[in-house]
């Protein structure tokens, strides 16, 4: 476990400005930040939904978009107000370039958080694109990421000796359990990902249409929503499994909690990812994960050891069926459903997780 660090007097007591999108892990780090005793600016590229509290001392709206430049002197304008220890940013697109010109010349530090799509896929989008997350990264004091595939993709963008000292594995894990009873497991499969193009939930629906006969007692429950909610119910109904598909929305804390309780399999496909809280959150409850074949998911993930990764989604199925088999025997129960919860308790909890930015901060004021 990290050693609780606590921000008391001289630089420490200084609050940090977070800038980022308006997401609910910008929100869930900076409320984990405040928990944790460390105050907070935060601005944000469109209005966030936060609660309040005695730590997060100012939040403020700015547009961040790619245009925008008066941004950097914005970000500087309010660091200086509340005279802040660092810039913390969350991605290396606008909001992470925007962050960097900001402290050029200040003396201020820049954390940089990758998410992954800002190093994975951004970058191939346009020469502009590129220079622009290279900028960012560059201009950065230190880089975190939640799965180590993404600090050797930005280091591969910025070339050798072009990065910064401090590059940090942080995940951003899961929080505390409630002790709420835990339900029956069903043979159930959990989708949670948004219904966007990247996470593939249709391959999923389509896996789960190809289980043979002595699967048919199994359920796939597809949580959360997006663009291709809609198209994901007509697939279920095209391909003749609807009965066995239930959508149910998007679900509070304490509901997907319930939904991880009762499923024996998890499965999540994106086409590119850093390491998602829903694996985390999966893991710790038990679920045979069962992955897209990523880079980052191999950080958490061995193969037919403690879940299934697929490389090729036309597999899926089997992958299945090879799940559903270990945990049907209590093969699984005997092995990947204890050591998963174990690795989650070590590595990936989020009031440790946050105590190591609270480390990083420490060694930036020290120079």
């Amino acid at each position: 476990m990290t050693p609780e660090v606590q921000p008391e007097t001289g630089r420490a007591n200084a609050p940090v400005l977070v800038i980022g999108s308006a997401s609910v892990h910008v929100a869930r780090f900076v409320r984990g930040l405040c928990e944790a005793g460390q105050r907070v600016v935060l601005a944000t590229h469109g209005e966030l939904a936060i609660e309040p509290h005695p730590a997060l001392v100012e939040a403020v709206t700015l547009d961040l978009g790619v245009t925008q430049w008066r941004a950097p002197r914005q970000i500087l304008d309010l660091a200086r107000r509340w005279s802040v220890r660092a810039i913390h940013a969350h991605q290396a697109n606008s909001v992470g370039w925007h962050a960097a010109r900001a402290a050029r010349g200040s003396g201020l530090p820049v954390v940089l958080t990758l998410w992954g799509s800002d190093v994975l896929l951004l970058p191939s989008r346009s020469r502009f694109h590129h220079w622009m997350v290279c900028r960012a990264l560059r201009g950065a004091s230190a880089w975190t990421a939640d799965a180590r595939v993404l600090l050797e993709a930005a280091d591969a963008l910025v070339g050798p000796g072009h990065g910064p000292r401090q590059r940090c594995w942080i995940p951003l894990g899961i929080d505390e359990p409630d002790a709420a009873a835990a339900p029956p497991r069903e043979r159930r499969i959990l989708s949670c990902r948004l219904h966007k193009p990247l996470y593939r939930v249709d391959a999923i629906v389509r896996a789960f249409a190809r289980l043979p006969a002595r699967c048919s007692g199994w359920t796939l429950e597809v949580a959360a929503a997006g663009s291709e909610t809609d198209a994901l119910k007509r697939l279920a109904v095209e391909l003749g499994v609807a009965e066995r598909v239930e959508f149910t929305g998007m679900l509070s804390p304490q509901g997907l909690a319930q939904s991880y309780r009762r499923a024996a399999l998890f499965a999540s496909v994106p086409l590119t990812d850093g390491t998602s809280v829903s694996l985390l959150e999966a893991m710790a409850a038990g679920c045979v994960p069962v992955l897209s074949d990523l880079p980052a998911n191999r950080e958490w993930v061995v193969d037919g050891l403690n879940g299934w990764l697929v490389g090729d989604l036309d597999h899926l199925d089997a992958a299945f069926v090879e799940a559903i088999a270990a945990w049907e025997s209590g093969q699984w129960a005997q092995h990947g459903g204890q050591w998963n919860p174990q690795l989650i308790q070590r590595s990936a909890r989020f009031k440790n997780n946050i105590q190591q930015f609270l480390a990083l901060y420490a060694r930036l004021d020290a120079g």
